[in-house]
Parts: C-alpha cells; structure tokens; sequence
C-alpha cells in the first residue's frame, strides 16, 4: 500500500520536531514513508490509490469527503493497535476529554483517542456532550461571530469540561480551551510525554497564522 504521513499545518506550526519524531517512528516500522506537506485544502496530487495518515481532525474528514483516489486513516487509529510505540505512563492522572468537530460520527476515531489514553494510563472524564453529541470547542465560530462572541463559546465549551485538565486532539482545540481557562494536553504531546504550550491563541492572531501557512503549502 501506497501511504504518505501528512502532519497538518497545525502540527507544522506548533512543533514541526513531533511530526519528524512522528515521521521516523513510522519509517523504522514500516520502511520508506514520505511526509506529505500540502495542505488538505488543496489538491492533494497524490497516486491513485494512496493513503494519507493524518494527524488533523480536519484533513480526516477534507481527504474523506473532497478529494478522489485517496483514502485517510487517523494516526490515532494506528498507533492505539500498536504493540512497538514507547507509550509512556501518566500513572491514573485524571483528564477530561473533547472530542473535536469534524470527526463528529467518526466513533473510529473516538475509540481510538480514548484507547490511547487508556495505554498511557490516563484516567478519562467524559462531558455530558461527548464523541458524537460533543460540543464545539467554539473555533468553528471564527469568522461568522465577532472575536468576543467567539471566545465567549471557547469559555462556555471549557466549562462543560469535569476535570481543570483537557485531553485534545486538535491544536485549535487547545487554544479554545486554554482561552476557556483550562489546563491542555494535546495527544501528540502526551505520546511523545511532553508539555502542551499554547502558543499563540488568540483566534485571530491563530488564524492569520494557519492561513499563512495553508497559503504556502
């Protein structure tokens, strides 16, 4: 099979040195994997045939539903089956979790996360709005909703959260609950047993960054 890793723009902002870790970890199991770069908002001109491992709840679903002769699984999805990846042991540490927009009906992906959260022995807290009925993390409202209004939802969707410490697994996620107040922990980091840094969250401030980047790649 045909695969390419595609980290996401997100991941390539945040912290290009996860995605080359990322990177190699796939390559000693699997031999020869390319990174895939172009971002899923562009044609993504790959063989027919081809599957993109993806890290971004977002380009799951625009190489799902947009673009034909390639197929998409999550990251997430191999690495909960596999048996080589060094989890490390967060020791029952007690997080919430929010599942991100777009893989809403993706209950493959939801099994997943939480399976990899249960192989680094984390203890999880569900929202009473989780997996399918989860609620936006507000970021989806950028653009539609003036900024406060926007950040207003980001707090509203934190406060659904049971525990100060998030599990996410969208960066955009991250940065509505960081704005919400809370503590976040991205999953690429907890993997790779490092701290969540926020970065820039200020929705326009983010924005303006990722479509600088979508517009180079």
């Amino acid at each position: 099979m045909n695969q390419v890793y595609a980290p996401g723009c997100a991941v390539m902002i945040y912290k290009p040195e996860l995605a080359q870790k990322m990177l190699a970890f796939f390559q000693r199991e699997s031999g020869a994997i390319p990174v895939h770069l172009t971002c899923c908002r562009h044609e993504p001109k790959l063989p027919a045939g081809t599957r993109v491992i993806n890290t971004c709840a977002g380009c799951d679903r625009r190489y799902r539903e947009l673009y034909d002769g390639v197929s998409t699984i999550s990251l997430w999805e191999i690495l909960a089956e596999s048996e080589s990846f060094p989890f490390p042991d967060y020791h029952g540490q007690t997080m919430a979790i929010h599942d991100a927009c777009p893989t809403r009906g993706e209950e493959r992906v939801h099994r997943a996360v939480r399976k990899l959260l249960e192989k680094m022995k984390i203890t999880v807290l569900e929202p009473e709005n989780t997996r399918d009925r989860a609620t936006c993390c507000g970021d989806s409202f950028y653009g539609a909703l003036p900024v406060e209004q926007v950040k207003e939802q980001m707090k509203k969707r934190a406060r659904e959260m049971p525990a100060e410490d998030v599990a996410v697994y969208c960066l955009s996620c991250v940065k509505a609950m960081h704005i919400g107040g809370k503590k976040t922990h991205y999953l690429l980091d907890l993997l790779w047993n490092e701290a969540t840094t926020p970065g820039t969250s200020e929705p326009e401030a983010w924005h303006g960054e990722l479509q600088r980047f979508i517009a180079e790649h």
